[in-house]
């Protein structure tokens, strides 16, 4: 029986902006090898797998190269395809099992903020790789649970890099946040995400991130409520709340398609 494939544009409220993630809700689970094919197949940075409960959804996420622990864009593409296609009311909370434990997401009017848990930055020393990678000397280095966050002096030195990702995809890591005060006021700081090891050289907008650069920024500003661009080609926007261990990330998202995969039961 053919599946229904769904691929929507997160963190944006404009079509062919923010990043897409495609989402598929299996009548049953599926083994790991099944969905890396089909992650392959969409070869988008994300894509979502959910399953029934009896009290949400199992939700896992894929590259086009391997499972991820955590995802932000996809979980929100996820929260939106589930209220968009009527499958939840709008006014009930979607609860998701993940690897990363129980992550919830609700309506706030147009936006979907989504709570998920932080992982804080620990400074750490400079890698040659690193800097090299990247071609600059950072002004902070650190690392969380999954990345590398560097801070640079300016909006413009962070939009104005040109990575090496061949020396980035040296560095064992998930991923290499880079991070700046914005210059503008209507936005807090700027980022962008580079993840080479897993198969996607830049993230146009990184959910999961988020729950590294607001408590950084949180820490730098004195704000427990920021906004965020992610000023990749693409841009997306976030609303970063910070709510002690937890991170609430509100993002809005768009459906582009939809497609039915045909021969669903086969390997």
């Amino acid at each position: 029986m053919p599946l229904t494939i769904h691929q929507v544009d997160a963190f944006t409220d404009t079509l062919f902006a923010g990043n897409p993630a495609a989402v598929c809700i299996l009548p049953a689970a599926r083994d790991e090898t099944w969905m890396q094919h089909v992650a392959r197949e969409m070869n988008l940075s994300e894509t979502a797998f959910l399953v029934k409960t009896d009290d949400g959804y199992d939700l896992r996420w894929f590259t086009p190269v391997h499972e991820v622990d955590l995802c932000g864009h996809a979980t929100l593409a996820s929260a939106h395809i589930l209220y968009e296609t009527g499958v939840l009311a709008r006014s009930a909370e979607v609860r998701f099992h993940t690897k990363s434990g129980r992550l919830t997401a609700r309506r706030d009017g147009d936006w979907i903020v989504m709570d998920f848990p932080a992982t804080p930055v620990k400074p750490a020393d400079q890698l040659d790789a690193l800097n090299q990678g990247l071609g600059v000397t950072p002004k902070f280095t650190g690392r969380s649970k999954f990345d590398y966050l560097v801070e640079l002096d300016s909006e413009q030195a962070v939009r104005q890099l040109q990575p090496n990702m061949s020396k980035l995809g040296e560095i064992v890591t998930r991923g290499i946040i880079v991070t700046a005060k914005s210059d503008s006021r209507d936005y807090d700081f700027v980022s962008r995400f580079f993840a080479p090891r897993s198969g996607i050289d830049e993230d146009p907008v990184t959910g999961s991130s988020h729950c590294a650069l607001g408590p950084f920024w949180n820490g730098k500003l004195g704000k427990d409520n920021l906004i965020a661009k992610q000023v990749s080609a693409r841009t997306g926007i976030v609303r970063v709340t910070i709510k002690g261990e937890r991170v609430l990330l509100g993002g809005q998202a768009v459906t582009v398609m939809r497609g039915e995969m045909m021969d669903a039961s086969r390997r």
